[in-house]
């Protein structure tokens, strides 16, 4: 009997307890499914861009909002998902989770790690989408961005916060530029994010390996949407990418952003947005898919002082077909850009490396942003390559020559061929500053063109022991001074007797003649 009673007043003390509360919920329904992307009845309060929660805890965002239905992308595998089953709105627009830990990882673009390393915990949301800083938030691109290759830093050079079109054929060593300027931020102070969209996994592997090998992954993040993810992750890759480098610039830091590749990021729209049946246009892209871009690059910028002087600075990489520029997405990217670095597939297969093609790469910040050293030994060679370029050309056709003609082509042979470096070796600007001084001081002029690379090597060497002094002066003065022009001819004097005795001595009578 006791027991008895014991049981009712333990009911009656959990029935007065209790307390009904009303939970609402949006809820909707699955009309169809395929290749990921979605159709929906319900969800009548959904929000563009907002997140939905499928069976299972798979992720979608709603992207067409319908009056009768919403079309969505899966973020994830969509096999579970089927024609009946129902969906959560979650009333959170696409954000992902962001915080110092990223810095060093592998990441997708929904922020979950891929590298092994532990997962990942933040409680701070960066909105994938956001407006980009208005003009009065900016300040002028002037602090330079060194990629550490000679050929670009003198004459296409990049400035934090600068927009800069990496342009190629596919295997023109357009990723290449990429990761050697990622090497070279090294003690630079700027955080780096390559962003990887629709690369092979085992690529990726690679690059971070050698990433790794040369100690830039300490300050580098890898967001990666793999050939084999969806084609949704694909798209919100390169936005998640610049969500995280929004974080580090909100926070006075300079970052650097790489887009590795924006042609893939366009076909994946092209696919969801033709699935989603948009009204396809010129190519079958959809209406919108020069904003796809710029509303992404726009985001780029050097920030005013009040606003913490941070900058995020974009080098996209676009694969062009047959070297067509005038192509599409080509066009569009290239009109939303500071300038573009395009690379020559007939300059490559040459072993001009990196092969750039100087006449169509332009810079549209130009020498605002190199170092006074730089600007002042490199101001007239962009102009001398591609007259040498021309010139070359012209000489083939050409029996006789006249002496300065010659002499031209000459040093434009030797310049061409300063110009190649080989991948994951950059060089400082100072060191590059006065490899260039001795080229138009006519140092390079008495070593045969295939030693040229070879000078360099030993030179380099040679500057970092015996020159220690001037190259560390160059460095902290960002000039080269008449003096300092001194010292680097004296240091060059005793370096190429060493080099070419003959050579030196031919014009050593040559300039007494």
């Amino acid at each position: 009997m006791a027991q008895k009673q014991q049981i009712i007043d333990e009911l009656r003390k959990t029935v007065e307890q209790f307390k009904s509360q009303a939970q609402v919920e949006s809820v909707g329904t699955v009309l169809s499914v395929a290749d990921g992307v979605v159709r929906l009845s319900g969800l009548s309060e959904a929000k563009s861009m907002e997140l939905l929660e499928f069976k299972g805890g798979v992720m979608g965002v709603a992207l067409n909002i319908e009056e009768e239905s919403i079309g969505a992308i899966v973020l994830g595998n969509a096999q579970n998902i089927n024609e009946g089953d129902t969906v959560k709105s979650t009333g959170r627009i696409l954000s992902i989770p962001v915080n110092e830990q990223v810095v060093g990882r592998v990441v997708n673009p929904l922020g979950k790690a891929l590298d092994g390393k532990g997962e990942i915990t933040s409680d701070n949301y960066q909105p994938i989408e956001k407006i980009a800083p208005g003009v009065i938030s900016r300040q002028s691109v002037s602090v330079p961005l060194h990629t550490g290759l000679k050929a670009i830093d003198s004459l296409i050079p990049i400035g934090r916060g600068q927009r800069e079109l990496i342009i190629g054929d596919r295997q023109t060593g357009k990723t290449a530029i990429a990761i050697d300027t990622i090497i070279n931020q090294k003690g630079e102070g700027v955080k780096c994010i390559y962003v990887a969209i629709g690369q092979k996994e085992s690529k990726i592997a690679n690059i971070t390996a050698r990433l790794e090998k040369e100690g830039a992954m300490e300050y580098t993040t890898i967001v990666l949407a793999g050939a084999s993810d969806p084609a949704s992750l694909s798209y919100i890759a390169p936005y998640a990418g610049c969500a995280i480098a929004e974080y580090f610039m909100d926070k006075g830091e300079d970052i650097l952003v790489i887009y590795d590749d924006l042609s893939k990021h366009a076909w994946a729209y092209r696919e969801i947005s033709l699935l989603l049946r948009r009204p396809p246009g010129r190519e079958a892209y959809p209406g919108d898919v020069f904003y796809l871009h710029s509303r992404l690059l726009e985001r780029s910028a050097r920030l005013s002082e009040e606003q913490g002087g941070g900058s995020i600075t974009a080098l996209p990489i676009i694969e062009t077909q047959g070297g067509d520029v005038s192509a599409y997405i080509p066009t569009n990217v290239i009109s939303i850009t500071d300038g573009q670095i395009f690379l020559e597939s007939d300059l490559f297969y040459k072993g001009q490396r990196p092969a750039l093609n100087v006449g169509l790469s332009v810079s549209r910040v130009g020498s605002s942003a190199q170092t006074k050293a730089m600007k002042s030994v490199a101001k007239t060679l962009k102009v001398d390559l591609a007259q040498f370029r021309e010139l070359e050309a012209f000489a083939q056709f050409a029996t006789d020559l006249d002496e300065a003609t010659k002499a031209q082509l000459e040093r434009g042979k030797r310049s061409m061929e300063l110009m190649k470096q080989g991948q994951y070796r950059p060089i400082s600007f100072a060191a590059q500053s006065i490899l260039i001084t001795l080229l138009n001081e006519g140092y390079l002029d008495v070593i045969e063109v295939d030693k040229i690379l070879e000078f360099e090597d030993k030179f380099l060497n040679y500057l970092e022991t015996a020159g220690s002094a001037i190259l560390k002066k160059v460095t902290d003065d960002k000039e080269i001074s008449d003096d300092t022009k001194t010292q680097i001819k004296k240091l060059a004097d005793d370096f190429v007797k060493g080099f070419a005795p003959e050579q030196i001595k031919d014009k050593s009578e040559e300039d007494k003649d």
